[in-house]
């Protein structure tokens, strides 16, 4: 698989993994009153899981851009340019 399609497929996974974070925390706040009145169950199942999918995708995505991470941040704090772009 090439860089591309990988990028793809761990951004697309977050993207699944926040929503349903999302969603499930906000029937999960207590404050709206949702999760009493759908009573769901196993929402904090879904919610847990999804939240450590999500931070593993996250440590992938680092790992996978980590050198152009290294390169931007010494572009940022240096006066020349010190790294090219990826590409």
């Amino acid at each position: 698989m090439n860089k591309g399609k990988l990028n793809y497929w761990i951004d697309f996974g977050l993207l699944i993994s926040f929503l349903i974070v999302t969603l499930t925390g906000i029937i999960k706040f207590r404050g709206l009153g949702l999760y009493s009145v759908l009573g769901f169950s196993g929402i904090s199942t879904w919610h847990d899981w999804s939240g450590i999918v999500m931070a593993v995708l996250v440590l992938v995505h680092l790992v996978l851009h980590w050198n152009w991470i290294v390169c931007e941040t010494k572009n940022i704090f240096s006066k020349k340019e010190v790294c090219e772009e990826e590409t």
